[in-house]
Parts: C-alpha cells; sequence; structure tokens
C-alpha cells in the first residue's frame, strides 16, 4: 500500500469508435476472470454515455465490449460504480446531479430493463437520504461519483457531495438499492481541487479510501493527483470526518530487494518520468541531476547484500545511481556509473558492489545525469 508500479495506459478512448474526444472517472471490476471497465466518455453527437470495456487482466488489453454505450440516460451519464453482492447481483450506479442505478445482467455488459424506467433506477434525492446542501441550488448534498460497498451487513454509499468544492460524505442501508440514510461528512472540502471522488476498498484487514487532490506542484482542478489514506469505522458503523494527509498509509508488507524490482515501482519520486519501454512494460526516464526515485519498507534481512544490479539504456555514458538508506542523504550502499549501452533503447545491466545494508529501510535512487549523460532505467534487483 506504499510502493506503486506504473503500467502505463491499458485503455485508450481510440478503443470506442462512438466517441468523440474525452473520458472522465470510470471504474473497473473482475467477474468470472474477465476485468469490465466502465468509463463515461462524450459521444461524437449526443452527449456523456457510459461504455463499457473488456480484458483478461487488470492492465490490459482491453476491448470496446458493445460498440455502443451500455448506458445512455441523456443527463448526468457520468461517473459509474460497480458492485456485486453477495448473492452474485451486480449493480451499476451513476450519475449527477441524480442518483441513478441499474441491475446488470450476469454478462456485466447489458443489465435487465423489465424493471424501474426501462432499467434505469433513480434514487429519492432528499435530504435524510444524502443530507442537507449548504446553498440553494438543489435540496441535497449528493453531487456525484458514487461508490458502494458494504461491511458487516451494512451497505455504504460514499459520494462526493455539493456545493462545489466537494466534499466526501457517505449514507448507509440493508441493501445496495438502499433505501439510504444520511450518514455525515468524512472527509471535507479540502486539497486544491473543485472535485472529489471516492473509492473504497478492503485489503489484508484493511479499509482503504481511495481520492484525489490537487496537492502536488502546480496541481488543481484538472490536474489532480490519486491519492489513498486508511479509512476507519466506530464501534457503531459509523465514520468520523478526517482530513487527507501527505502521508498516506502504513506499509502492511515488506518488499524484496533480492527480486527483480521494476524502476517504476515508487513510493515517492521527485523529477523523472516514466514511458513505454522498447523491450516491454514501463521504464523510468528524464531523470536530470538530482532527481531521486523512493522505495518504502525493503526488507534485506540480517545479511547484507554484496551486489547491485540494474538494467538501463544509455547513448552516452557518464550519468550515475547512488543508493541510499532512509533519506537522499542517508548512508551510501552503492554507487554505480552508468556506460555507454549502444543506444537509448539499448538495453544492458550493469553492476556495482553493495554493502552495508540491513534490516528493513526505505531506499533512494539519486540520480546524477546531464543532457548529454542522460539514460533510462527499467528495473533493480540485489544479490
Amino acid at each position: 500500500m506504499v510502493n506503486w508500479t506504473d503500467l502505463g495506459s491499458p485503455l485508450s478512448i481510440k478503443t470506442f469508435s462512438w466517441v468523440k474526444d474525452s473520458a472522465w472517472a470510470g471504474q473497473t471490476i473482475e467477474r468470472d476472470g474477465k476485468f469490465y471497465w466502465y468509463v463515461p466518455m462524450e459521444q461524437t453527437t449526443k452527449g456523456m454515455a457510459i461504455g463499457v470495456a473488456v480484458g483478461d487482466s487488470p492492465i490490459g488489453p482491453f476491448k470496446d465490449a458493445l460498440g455502443e454505450p451500455l448506458v445512455f440516460d441523456k443527463f448526468g451519464d457520468i461517473d459509474p460504480c460497480v458492485f456485486i453482492d453477495r448473492n452474485g447481483q451486480a449493480y451499476l450506479a451513476w450519475g449527477n446531479p441524480t442518483y441513478k442505478y441499474v441491475k446488470l445482467n450476469r454478462d456485466m455488459i447489458s443489465y435487465d430493463t423489465s424493471v424501474g424506467d426501462q432499467g434505469i433506477f433513480r434514487g429519492p434525492m432528499t435530504v435524510e437520504a444524502f443530507g442537507k446542501r449548504s446553498d440553494t441550488k438543489r435540496d441535497t448534498a449528493y453531487e456525484e461519483a458514487p461508490w458502494i460497498y458494504r461491511r458487516e451487513g451494512r451497505y455504504y454509499l460514499f459520494y462526493a457531495g455539493g456545493p462545489v468544492p466537494e466534499h466526501l460524505a457517505y449514507a448507509t442501508g440493508p441493501s445496495p438499492a438502499g433505501p439510504w440514510t444520511y450518514g455525515g461528512v468524512i472527509m471535507p472540502t479540502q486539497g486544491g481541487s473543485f472535485t472529489n471522488h471516492p473509492g473504497v476498498v478492503d485489503y489484508k484487514g484493511h479499509t482503504y479510501l481511495f481520492y484525489h487532490n490537487g496537492g502536488l506542484p502546480g496541481g488543481g482542478g484538472f490536474t489532480r493527483s490519486v491519492c489513498v489514506d486508511e479509512l476507519k469505522f466506530n464501534a457503531d458503523g459509523s465514520i468520523s470526518p478526517f482530513d487527507m494527509t501527505n502521508e498516506g498509509p502504513a506499509p502492511v508488507a515488506t518488499l524484496d530487494p533480492r527480486q527483480r524490482n521494476e524502476a517504476e515501482t515508487i513510493a515517492w519520486e521527485s523529477g523523472v518520468e516514466t514511458e513505454p519501454s522498447s523491450q516491454g512494460g514501463v521504464a523510468v526516464t528524464d531523470i536530470d541531476a538530482g532527481d531521486f526515485i523512493q522505495v518504502r519498507n525493503v526488507d534485506f534481512g540480517s545479511n547484507s547484500p554484496r551486489t547491485f544490479r540494474v538494467s538501463v539504456a544509455a547513448e552516452q555514458g557518464g550519468g550515475t545511481i547512488e543508493v541510499r538508506l532512509d533519506s537522499i542523504t542517508g548512508p551510501k550502499i552503492a554507487q554505480l556509473k552508468i556506460t555507454a549501452t549502444g543506444g537509448p533503447n539499448s538495453w544492458k545491466t550493469l553492476a556495482t558492489p553493495a554493502s552495508g545494508a540491513t534490516g528493513v529501510r526505505d531506499l533512494f535512487f539519486v540520480f546524477g545525469s546531464t543532457s548529454e549523460a542522460r539514460f533510462k532505467f527499467d528495473w533493480w534487483q540485489f544479490e
């Protein structure tokens, strides 16, 4: 929950022949070994609609499952959320400013049109369900971005609340269809973005809230950063409000430095970029002097490794990688000089001695390079 691997972009709006030029916030879910990605996109002529792509893996490739929208209700068709209940019934919820949902069929790419309004249910937009709005634009605080979650027999509907700039709030109910009872605010308005968007998952005995902000340099309403913090429940199932953090959650596992690790597996970084690698996957690039990558909770054990290996590509030599513990100025356990490999897409494995790394530590790769000595970085490993 602290080191994240950049796997590139597995889906493009070019996959959908009926889409004009934009895609908004979507969600992916697995069922029966397939992964379904629900995405709100602007049609060439009729406005926003929700399409669905399908793939065999969460990292793709994905293809358009229908060749046309799955849902088009003519207004507010954004921010889809998909939830599969314990009895196997799947729900697709979405909507701004009205909360809507359909009951998906088992195939996940069609829905039951014999119920509701041609298959679409529209939630009662009441203060009892979604809380009182602080302005007079509408009655309720519900704005958009629904997310359904189940815990201990109770269903939670998380959502972005208005007015803009948004906060995050929740309601609870006895089923994925409600009826919903307003629970309160969980994250007050903050973070430098006019929107927010919740996602709640369980992992290794913890519950996590994903959201976004504009907290990085240059950040704002349309340049947002994905964030995550642990979500904690009170004994009665309620949730107390809490603020965004700069730190994120605590680690729940360690990383093994003696396995091959991708350079694009990162907790924090400064200055670097990523791009598709000529040998497959993703590589770190745009490396300048003073840039760094931090990897957290690396378990070296009681015996320090003796060798540090990397896969790099460089047209000219002269770059360096310093490997340090716990900070960019911490103890240096290895230093590697990058030699020319034959070109910017010619990959070579280089090695250098390592020493002094034991226990669970944070690892920093501190780079030295110039525009003439830039290199690309694909993977690393200690031995």
